[in-house]
């Protein structure tokens, strides 16, 4: 069996995937943390145990000791008391908060944001042109840090009503929730209990100045607080809650989306081609293109590596395994979406594939909420990309990038590229 877990894994994790699947499909591992969990590498059996009711998102439910407890989730979210999200709960509780929620994400409100989206990728884009030195043949960049991880901040920021001003402080937190194990001990406790203590504040100054009737345009804060106020009974820790995971959620899948999708673009230079020449014809076919390349890519190295921690409620069956009471179980995506059984020619990058119903984005009762934001800003990322710095190529070679530690995200540390500007 191959190695798990250790820096060779981080960068490449597809060959022990697959042998995974073919041996040991549900597979009992101690974790880096310490943690015994199951890992699910076949598709059927992921697309099963995503559905399965006897897996509950509950970490309560972990049948190890709280101190057990406290190394599954999201780090800092037990220290803050931001434990009551769509992620940690089951229905009726999660039926309730998502239909809260879905509000923000329906197909028109997303539509509505996108002029929003684009303003974004271009800023970016234009804040990376005006940093090359005059009349330097190329120029240098690290797409990570300058242009995949502060898109969808703004973005994510604008839709839950962070005023501007205090916008980069939210970049500042998620940075350092970001780097996870790199960060200095203790920082990405101390970011998101600042986090939480903003929230609060914000969900109060939103509260008192709430007008009678909602704009159109409301934010998602200011939605959640008219719906508590309304019967719906959101209390005020879950309502900031709400808005962590939502930053959390809507923010890391979209840098490693971003990153990851362009990092294998630029080493696949016959499927790069087919995206810059849609991009820059711009049809309807071409919408198509790109949007199914998303959705490959995704598929292909998607920015979610594992599914979030389920807890098995009662002994049961799964994948020919027997999982007990209150033990972990972690639906390992990545490898459910490179299955040969389900997908043809599982390790090829193919962005006309058309029968691709990968699990990037989980299934079933919680399925990722804010995809259509997550797919609207990847489209329009790699669209802007491509088209305003058409000669991008990698600065490094792709064997010496680093990839972040941490079990659920899959994403690169840095994108070091070079380009030359579209006037050029």
């Amino acid at each position: 069996m191959p190695p798990l877990f250790d820096w060779r894994f981080a960068s490449d994790p597809y060959p022990a995937y697959a042998w995974l699947r073919e041996h040991a499909p549900v597979h009992r591992t101690t974790l880096p943390s310490g943690v015994e969990a199951w890992l699910v590498t076949r598709h059927a059996d992921a697309r099963t145990a995503l559905a399965e009711q006897r897996l509950s998102k509950n970490p309560g439910r972990h049948s190890e000791s709280a101190h057990g407890k406290g190394k599954v989730g999201i780090p800092g979210e037990r220290g803050a008391n931001l434990m009551t999200h769509l992620l940690n709960i089951d229905p009726p509780d999660h039926t309730r908060l998502r239909r809260l929620v879905s509000q923000a994400f329906t197909p028109r409100r997303v539509a509505a944001f996108a002029p929003r989206v684009q303003a974004l990728a271009d800023e970016l884009i234009d804040a990376i042109l005006a940093r090359r030195e005059p009349g330097a043949p190329v120029g240098e960049a690290d797409l990570i840090h300058e242009f995949a991880f502060p898109l969808p901040i703004y973005a994510i920021c604008d839709l839950l009503g962070v005023p501007s001003q205090d916008q980069d402080d939210f970049r500042d937190w998620a940075g350092m929730m970001l780097r996870h194990g790199n960060a200095p001990r203790g920082g990405v406790g101390r970011a998101v209990k600042k986090m939480r203590r903003y929230l609060a504040e914000l969900i109060h100054r939103k509260r008192e100045l709430l007008p009678p009737r909602p704009a159109a345009d409301e934010d998602l804060i200011s939605g959640l607080i008219r719906a508590s106020d309304h019967g719906e009974h959101l209390t005020e820790n879950e309502a900031a809650a709400m808005a962590f995971i939502l930053l959390f959620a809507g923010f890391e899948t979209t840098v490693n989306l971003i990153g990851n999708g362009t990092l294998a673009l630029l080493r696949h230079p016959e499927q790069r081609a087919l995206l810059q020449e849609a991009v820059e014809r711009g049809g309807p076919r071409d919408e198509t293109l790109l949007a199914r390349a998303v959705e490959e890519l995704l598929r292909f190295d998607g920015p979610v590596e594992m599914a979030t921690w389920r807890f098995a409620t009662e002994p049961l069956v799964l994948g020919g395994a027997r999982i007990a009471e209150g033990d972990p179980v972690l639906v390992v995506l990545a490898a459910a979406d490179r299955d040969p059984e389900r997908f043809e020619s599982p390790d090829a990058l193919d962005l006309t594939r058309t029968d691709n119903q990968h699990l990037g984005y989980g299934h079933g009762i919680h399925y990722c909420l804010g995809a259509p934001l997550a797919r609207l800003e990847g489209r329009t990322a790699l669209a802007t990309l491509f088209r305003r710095l058409p000669a991008l190529e990698l600065a490094t070679p792709p064997d010496e990038l680093r990839w972040r530690g941490g079990l659920i995200m899959r994403g690169l540390r840095t994108l070091p590229v070079t380009y030359r500007a579209d006037a050029d």
